[in-house]
Parts: structure tokens; C-alpha cells; sequence
């Protein structure tokens, strides 16, 4: 009789957080534990431990463990990643507004794991973003017979943006159950607004197909609600029950998008070029997962304005805070690694490569 598995005896085995060997290790300690110029503060530790310094984030962006051994303290598998990130997450919750844009880099499998955490804490998914390395990135050197599956040559970046409330109600209901207020019918919202159906077809949409006035029609629809609804339920569309929102408050109760011609979200680039890749003093890549800065500058541009606060809480060679700073962002960063804290915060002082240029 082959022997019986006592399951009582398994348990999971704690993550690894061995890395890979890295490149280069420098001996020395960081001449200093905060980098700063006149848009950037980049700190030597854990972000955990500045977040509650650092200014709102209008843009998150996090590059942090894969479930790769990719680093020190990375783990050994995806199935340990959710418990890596949410004191993160929760973090950036309590500090994120209606206006601020998380970008989640991560494989497939890892991105997976950790989606029901964001979504615990209140990040909304917005959309899946496919970087494409193009074969140039496996160079024909991978044997399929051996790993069993298609290569590999992509990662995602994941945009969620945090999702608005108002008394605790998100904009969706919150919507819905104003204009209920007023007693007046639906299809009425479309007169208010002035067009044939889209206010009922879309700004009261129970589902998924749930659409965000814009600023005007927000303004009309209100308007309208403070007019014709219900005298003593007034006023409509407010969210301290004095007045109504105004437009322009409105509007900032959105995350900010703007994307550029052409883009769509499959990034074709191939891996890091000879100029842009940082390289350690033996001539290998100083960092493994080094991310290109034209596809940074491209996530920032597109949810920022021009002194926004972008967070970047796991630094690495701090490519976004990089980014963020030739945009004219304020960037607030942290990396743990002495290593590359210190080959990072080197990069401030150097000219812009010309694949940033969009």
C-alpha cells in the first residue's frame, strides 16, 4: 500500500526573497539618504515609510516585485504577491484623490494576483496596456520544446484610476439617486441636457456602460434638477446639501486622460537601446527590468499636468521620476536597494536620451 500524504504537515513555505545576482554591488553606503532638486525628492528606504510626507499623487506608478526573484525581496511566485503589495495599496488609497491614475506594470499571472487587491482598496480598472519587446527581445534563444509554451516578449501596464465618491457613494449611484431625488422622470435628463438620449443611455446606466457627464452637461443637468424637481428636495447634485457642484468641481472628480494621436494600447518598442540602458562599471545591465523612459513619459504625460506630484514608489533606477522631472513634474520616490539608489539618483545629472522624445 503506497504510503498516505499527511496533508496536516504541508503549509506554504515563506517566500524567498533571494534576488538574482545583480551585475554590481557597491560597497559604499549613499552619501546621502534624500535626493532632491528642484522637482524631486528621492528617498534611500522603504516607501512605506514616506508616503504620509509625500504630497497626493495625481499619478502612481508602480514597477515593484513580479513573483521572479527579480530583487531582494521579491518573491518566489505570483501566489505571494497580493500579501507583498496591499500595506502599499492601502497606503496609496488613503493618500490617493478622484484625480489620481495608478499604472501597474507587472506580468500577466502577477498582474492577475494582485487585481483583487486594488480593487479591495478602491483602484478602479480602467484598461490593460501590452508593451511589446518584439522578437528582438528573445533573439530566436529560447527552446519552446523546453518550456512548453509560446516565448515570451511582452509585459502590461495596467491603468486603474482611484474611484470617486461623494458622501461615500460612488458617482454611478450617487448620479442616479440625485436625479431620483427630484421626482422627475428620466427622460427628461436628455431635455436637460440637450441631447436625443445619451443622458439616460449613458449618465444613468446601471452597468458597465456607465459614462461620466462631461463638465457642461453636468452643469445643464443640475441646472435643470434645481428648477424643475422637487421644491424641497433642493438642492440637487450637491455634495454638502447647500449648493450644487459647480462644473468645474465636477471635473475634478475625474482622473485626467488625454491620450496622444495615434496610440493605442499595444506599445511596439523594443527593448532598451545601447544609449539608454544604464549600465554597471563591468558593462552589464545594471538593472534587470530597466523600464524605457519614451513609454514613462507616455503614461505620465497622458494623466498629468505640469507640476502634478507622480509617485514612484519602487524606484529601482527611477525611470518614471526621470520621466516626471523632464516633463515638469514633481517626482517622489524611494528604493531600498543601496545599489541602485545610488546608480539612480547619478541619472539627474545626465542629458535626455533621444528615444524620450515622443
Amino acid at each position: 500500500m503506497p504510503p498516505v500524504l499527511n496533508t496536516n504537515t504541508i503549509c506554504t513555505p515563506p517566500p524567498s526573497t533571494r534576488g538574482r545576482k545583480k551585475a554590481v554591488t557597491f560597497d559604499t553606503v549613499p552619501d546621502i539618504a534624500l535626493f532632491t532638486n528642484s522637482l524631486v525628492h528621492i528617498h534611500h528606504g522603504n516607501s512605506l515609510e514616506f508616503y504620509d510626507s509625500w504630497p497626493a499623487p495625481t499619478v502612481i506608478v508602480s514597477d515593484g516585485g513580479y513573483g521572479v526573484l527579480g530583487f531582494e525581496g521579491d518573491t518566489s511566485d505570483h501566489l505571494e504577491l497580493p500579501k507583498w503589495y496591499e500595506p502599499h495599496i492601502k497606503a496609496w488609497a488613503a493618500h490617493a484623490t478622484a484625480q489620481t491614475t495608478l499604472w501597474f506594470w507587472n506580468s500577466e499571472i502577477g498582474w492577475a494576483a494582485v487585481h483583487p487587491v486594488l480593487e479591495k482598496y478602491g483602484f478602479r480598472y480602467i484598461n490593460a496596456n501590452v508593451w511589446n519587446k518584439t522578437k528582438a527581445h528573445i533573439a530566436g534563444n529560447v527552446n519552446t520544446a523546453k518550456i512548453r509554451r509560446f516565448p515570451v516578449v511582452t509585459e502590461l501596464c495596467v491603468q486603474y484610476a482611484f474611484e470617486a465618491r461623494i458622501n461615500d457613494v460612488p458617482l454611478k449611484q450617487w448620479m442616479l439617486a440625485e436625479w431620483e431625488r427630484t421626482g422627475l422622470p428620466f427622460r427628461e435628463a436628455n431635455l436637460a441636457c440637450g441631447v436625443a438620449d445619451a443622458a439616460t443611455r449613458k449618465y444613468f446606466d446601471r452597468g458597465h456602460l456607465w459614462y461620466q457627464p462631461p463638465p457642461d452637461k453636468f452643469q445643464m443637468m443640475a441646472d435643470y434638477a434645481n428648477k424643475h424637481g422637487a421644491a424641497e428636495g433642493r438642492p440637487y447634485f450637491s455634495a454638502n446639501g447647500k449648493r450644487s457642484l459647480t462644473a468645474e468641481e465636477w471635473e475634478a472628480m475625474r482622473y485626467k486622460f488625454r491620450c496622444p494621436h495615434g496610440y493605442t494600447n499595444v506599445w511596439e518598442r523594443t527593448a532598451l537601446h545601447c544609449g539608454e540602458r544604464v549600465k554597471a562599471p563591468n558593462g552589464k545591465a545594471a538593472h534587470l527590468n530597466q523600464k524605457p523612459l519614451n513609454l514613462m513619459t507616455l503614461i505620465i504625460k497622458a494623466s498629468s499636468d505640469e507640476r502634478d506630484v507622480v509617485w514612484e514608489p519602487f524606484g529601482g533606477l527611477f525611470s518614471a521620476s526621470l520621466a516626471a522631472w523632464r516633463c515638469g513634474r514633481k517626482a517622489y520616490a524611494a528604493e531600498t536597494d543601496s545599489t541602485y539608489y545610488q546608480i539612480g539618483i547619478r541619472r539627474f545629472s545626465e542629458p535626455a536620451p533621444m528615444s524620450l522624445n515622443l
